[in-house]
């Protein structure tokens, strides 16, 4: 879509973005969008989810719900649908799409990624990428014969899950029916099966934002990322690496980003083994570890997504080190307060509180983003202010 004239909100001449998941990464969107005059509708499947808090309009629906989702967008008629989560029914956006409605960055990308299978395939048998072994299973007996095929150690998910959820390391076969029982009951959407992968023990691993533009593939600097239990808990940017690495990174990116189409921030999550960059998962909308861009870079993750899908210029220059931390609750209470009195008087950071009106043991209720001159430094600011923010 190229947008050379955007309307006022909220008047005839609006331009219009809806949202499908309406999380913290979403709300960031919804904000840029805004300054740039769009109106925003937030759509999710709870009330006063963080991008509803400050989008124009908001609507609670079952998004797995084709109906329901059809319904939302003939209602509201956006120039564009932009998908925020994985738990969406893609089968009715493909439907939508060759009715018409211009979904980010296409449908078919939001079809295959949100389908571990699907993308897979897709790097690893079509476009040739490396990646590790993989093999897939629907029953619990497919699930102990491709373990045993693959080898302990083995990394288990369902093909469709997010945020880490349902995701194991078995090492050993007392593992494996427990394993198999997580994976199952922290599946989303349709997807019965479960990926068995090859353990990889990688030196370090990255997410390298890709940009697809009207203007051609931009790339951020590489951000390193820790994950604990198969969710984002730390990240920083740049990621130290040799040219050639990169440049390797950069090339498969581009393969499976130019595959998938459509314009928008893709985050290409990669593992660095000797100096050799293998292909891990791609999601076709900004990226949890990607919030550190809000500190280190001219344009945020987010503002390069809105850009890039109105069809406007973008600017993916770094301008700073920097790192961020996530701020988890340990205890499952409704309506928490946060005490930050300590965590503001650290110089050089930034406090995020998503505004999520529940909390669970693990979730990620804020970040906090730190700079400094060197990455290790930005590391342990980020990690001593996140722990000074007080749940209660």
């Amino acid at each position: 879509m190229s947008q050379n004239k955007i309307g006022t909100p909220l008047q005839q001449s609006a331009t219009k973005v809806l949202f499908l998941g309406s999380g913290e990464l979403c709300k960031e969107m919804v904000i840029e969008a805004q300054r740039l005059g769009i109106e925003t509708i937030a759509v999710d499947s709870y009330e006063n989810a963080p991008a509803m808090q400050v989008a124009h309009r908001c609507h609670v629906i079952d998004m797995k719900n084709g109906n329901a989702l059809r319904a939302v967008i003939k209602l509201e008629q956006p120039d564009l649908v932009v998908p925020e989560i994985e738990a969406i029914n893609t089968d009715t956006l493909v439907e939508l799409e060759k009715e018409g409605v211009h979904i980010i960055p296409t449908a078919n990308a939001a079809h295959l990624t949100m389908d571990r299978e699907g993308i897979r395939r897709l790097a690893a048998e079509t476009l040739k990428l490396p990646t590790a072994k993989y093999l897939f299973a629907e029953t619990l007996e497919e699930f102990q014969s491709a373990v045993r095929e693959i080898g302990l150690p083995c990394v288990t998910k369902p093909i469709m899950s997010s945020s880490g959820k349902g995701q194991s390391v078995i090492k050993n076969q007392e593992d494996i029916e427990k394993a198999w029982k997580y994976g199952k009951e922290a599946a989303r959407g349709n997807g019965a099966k479960m990926i068995v992968e090859e353990f990889i023990t990688f030196d370090y691993e990255i997410t390298l934002l890709t940009v697809r533009t009207a203007f051609g593939t931009k790339f951020c600097e590489p951000i390193g990322h820790i994950q604990i239990n198969g969710d984002y808990h730390e990240s920083w940017q740049p990621c130290t690496m040799t040219e050639a690495t990169k440049q390797q990174s950069r090339d498969i990116a581009k393969k499976v980003t130019d595959a998938l189409g459509g314009y928008g921030i893709f985050g290409v999550e990669l593992f660095i083994k000797d100096g050799k960059a293998i292909f891990s998962e791609v999601s076709p909308r900004p990226h949890d570890t990607g919030m550190v861009t809000m500190a280190t870079q001219v344009m945020s993750e987010f503002e390069l997504h809105i850009r890039a899908i109105l069809g406007l210029p973008v600017n993916t220059t770094l301008v700073q080190t920097g790192a961020t931390h996530v701020i988890k609750a340990a205890n499952e209470h409704w309506n928490p307060t946060f005490d930050i009195t300590e965590a503001v008087q650290i110089p050089d950071t930034k406090i995020r509180l998503f505004g999520k009106p529940l909390c669970k043991p693990g979730r990620r209720m804020g970040v906090v983003l730190a700079t400094a001159s060197t990455i290790d430094e930005a590391r342990a600011i980020a990690e001593k202010t996140a722990h000074l923010v007080k749940i209660e």
